[in-house]
């Protein structure tokens, strides 16, 4: 293909979901792309806009309040089809913390009414009385290590066919009862992910990084060799969180 290759991203809600440094997530993924001299679009959405499932190929949803989430979740209520079938024909999406609770079933708060999901993935959240803060390191099935900073009350339970994104080495996790942290699901030809850790999450975990770059330009242009890049700062900063753990 002589197509250059473009990578085209969302970011949901960025006025109302962007606490504890999630919008690093987006500049992580922007920087990776133009260090390889591949073309980057960050459009940020806001409420009442309706998404063209055909359009972008990464999505981001960062974190926020309850308040925040009221505020949002009708909104992502009513683009839950587009959504779900741009990840359905190939999109990627990850989520964290806030965002991450509304691709579920649903949300419950302590206060104030149940708050619906999306059903992209099967599994869904319920507000815990412990406040789950703290250093976290989880394990991938690769063996592979992620490293981020939790803080939530919510408690999510994925459903027997849900793939978590990793198992907790140290932390809570999706609820500090299975051992199990965020998810990585596939949907149809994509990818969902969704996961607690903030921090941000991605410049300190630059392989997780460029699978999400990876997966997002396979929609479009096939599956793709990503150049390496030299990850010195980006390793330093992950060791020295895995230092932390304790």
């Amino acid at each position: 293909m002589n197509e250059k290759p473009r990578l085209r991203i969302a970011h949901l809600y960025a006025h109302f979901l962007n606490i504890y440094g999630d919008r690093g997530n987006i500049v992580t993924l922007v920087k990776r792309c133009q260090w390889r001299g591949i073309d980057v679009e960050v459009t940020s959405t806001g409420l009442g806009e309706r998404l063209d499932p055909d359009y972008f190929d990464v999505y981001f949803v960062g974190g926020g309040q309850d308040k925040q989430q009221q505020v949002i979740a009708e909104d992502l209520f009513a683009n839950k089809e587009s959504l779900k079938a741009s990840i359905e024909n190939g999109a990627v999406i990850l989520s964290i913390c806030g965002g991450y609770q509304l691709l579920g079933h649903y949300y419950r708060p302590h206060e104030g009414p149940e708050l619906p999901g999306i059903s992209l993935v099967d599994a869904y959240t319920v507000a815990g009385n412990r406040r789950m803060i703290g250093n976290v390191v989880i394990r991938r099935d690769s063996g592979e290590t992620l490293v981020g900073f939790e803080n939530h009350s919510g408690r999510t339970f994925l459903g027997n066919a849900t793939s978590a994104l990793g198992t907790v080495v140290t932390g809570n996790g999706n609820n500090g009862e299975d051992g199990k942290e965020g998810l990585a699901q596939a949907v149809g030809k994509g990818m969902v992910y969704g996961t607690y850790l903030h921090g941000s999450l991605l410049p300190k975990n630059p392989e997780l990084a460029d699978e999400i770059i990876k997966l997002g330009l396979a929609r479009r242009f096939g599956k793709l060799d990503l150049d390496k890049l030299e990850d010195g700062f980006e390793l330093k900063a992950h060791n020295y969180a895995l230092s932390l753990r304790a």
